[in-house]
């Protein structure tokens, strides 16, 4: 994680919404008068200059490509639009593979947490709520034949002919990235992650081993009978879903620093591309490293 996403959270856990808001407007006028400084150190590129990267460093053996994204972290180097490099992206997976985006909802910032906002509010509307998730992300889940998985913290759209098997089912799910989820999904079909602006530090591919291990975690939980529900209901068009959220139970602090030292080598590749922090790998061979490293007591949790 890079200094500037660090402050970012570090101000996002500290400040109010209002004032988070504030200081990050701010940043970004700062950002855009530096812009010439950036272009002139880093250069540019195009979206057809990032196209022919990512075909150079990760090719298309692949079924399904999982994109995290950030348009922000990308700019000033990157000279195209979030369209545009949305449209590049289905394109670059054609119609016999399948793109997949996160469409996360963390809760109403006016309200506070997820725990906070369905508490208040316990009716998630699938098709008005927006993704929290960038841009890119909201104008890939309003795409049409895009579908949808009707969860209501880690939602999951997906475009492609193993699209709908994928988000199918998702709301049942033990848990939001755990046994019959699209993570679940992802390791059983070839599955490629890509974050283009984005670290590792955001790779939620990393919460499908809590699942498998369940209370086998090496780390510090709660007693079950202290763990939180939620009860509430998904709206999708005129149906309404009843949906349970539950408390993993895991005490510990996540800390995604400790990725990498998880992995074996060769497993996650990371780089930047004028400047803009790529990374990538394979979802199964990044899951079947992690559990096993759980099953030897290293987790990427700390006390």
């Amino acid at each position: 994680m890079n200094i500037v996403e660090k402050l970012s959270d570090l101000a996002l856990n500290s400040l109010s919404q209002d004032s988070f808001d504030k200081l990050r407007a701010h940043y970004l006028i700062t950002k855009g008068k530096c812009a010439p400084i950036f272009k002139m150190v880093y250069g540019t590129y195009s979206t057809e200059d990032l196209r022919q990267h990512l075909e150079q460093k990760i090719g298309s053996d692949f079924d399904i490509l999982m994109v995290h994204s950030s348009i922000n972290y990308m700019q000033p180097m990157y000279s195209g639009s979030p369209l545009e490099l949305l449209n590049m992206l289905m394109e670059y997976c054609g119609s016999h593979k399948t793109l997949a985006m996160p469409a996360f909802f963390f809760g109403d910032p006016k309200i506070g947490s997820v725990s906070k906002t369905f508490r208040e509010n316990p009716v998630f509307d699938l098709r008005r709520t927006p993704s929290q998730m960038g841009l890119m992300t909201e104008l890939f889940r309003r795409t049409k034949g895009a579908v949808q998985s009707r969860h209501p913290v880690y939602r999951m759209t997906a475009l492609g002919p193993l699209a709908k098997e994928m988000v199918s089912g998702h709301e049942s799910s033990d848990a939001p990235a755990g046994l019959g989820s699209p993570f679940e999904f992802m390791v059983k079909n070839n599955t490629t992650v890509l974050g283009i602006g984005k670290s590792y530090h955001v790779l939620t591919q990393v919460h499908h081993v809590d699942a498998l291990m369940g209370d086998d975690m090496p780390v510090e939980l709660k007693p079950k009978e202290k763990r939180d529900e939620i009860h509430l209901k998904v709206k999708d068009g005129d149906e309404l879903i009843p949906v349970t959220l539950r408390d993993n139970g895991i005490k510990w602090t996540c800390n995604m620093d400790r990725l990498p030292g998880l992995l074996n080598p060769g497993d996650l590749s990371t780089w930047k591309f004028h400047n803009t922090p790529l990374f990538s790998g394979n979802i199964k061979t990044i899951t079947e490293s992690l559990h096993a490293s759980a099953k030897k007591g290293k987790t990427i949790y700390q006390p």
